[in-house]
């Protein structure tokens, strides 16, 4: 496999994190050179998501995970992209390999709280959460993400959310979660 090096890797991190420059031309130019090397597709994956532009998205964290089965972040970002869509069932199926990752793992331990949160199990949702924050030393963006998560379940838990319309399919979890669906996320 034909992969980009880590240089231009990092080069490419430090060019997105600047303004004034097309993060996804310059991801594209870099993915047509080095059409197999998935963080790239996490890249422009990530990028499009905060685009709104759930199609390309999916495709493109779809593909990173598929090139690398083991990359986990990629795998945690493609399973949160689901459940934000809607796709429980998909997002579960998609961390089921992160739940063999060690109890000390972050992003086990937030996939452990997002699936006691799809039960409406808050308490749990949180304690599990929290413990990820704990052990997250590596992506501080997605530490932003779970506290805000956490503070939405602390509301949940309280009671403090606005409540549906009586005929209205959708539970409070799902309606919180669409907040931070295609387009919300940092990390």
């Amino acid at each position: 496999m034909n992969m980009c090096s880590d240089a231009e890797i990092a080069a490419l991190v430090e060019m997105i994190q600047h303004e004034g420059h097309d993060d996804l031309a310059e991801v594209d130019a870099l993915a047509a050179r080095y059409p197999d090397d998935p963080r790239l597709h996490f890249m422009r994956g990530s990028i499009l998501a905060g685009r709104s532009r759930a199609i390309e998205a999916h495709a493109a964290l779809t593909r990173a995970v598929a090139l690398a089965p083991d990359f986990h972040i990629a795998r945690y970002q493609l399973g949160f992209f689901e459940l934000t869509s809607g796709e429980v069932d998909h997002a579960l199926a998609t961390w089921g390999p992160l739940l063999r990752l060690p109890e000390a793992h972050y992003l086990r331990q937030f996939v452990e709280g997002l699936t006691h949160l799809v039960r409406d199990e808050f308490a749990e949702a949180i304690v599990r959460m929290e413990a990820g924050l704990a052990l997250n030393q590596e992506n501080p963006p997605l530490n932003a993400d779970i506290r805000l998560l956490i503070g939405e379940c602390e509301k949940l838990a309280r009671g403090e959310t606005a409540a549906l319309p009586p005929d209205s399919d959708q539970s409070l979890t799902s309606l919180m979660l669409g907040q931070f669906g295609p387009g919300g996320t940092r990390h």
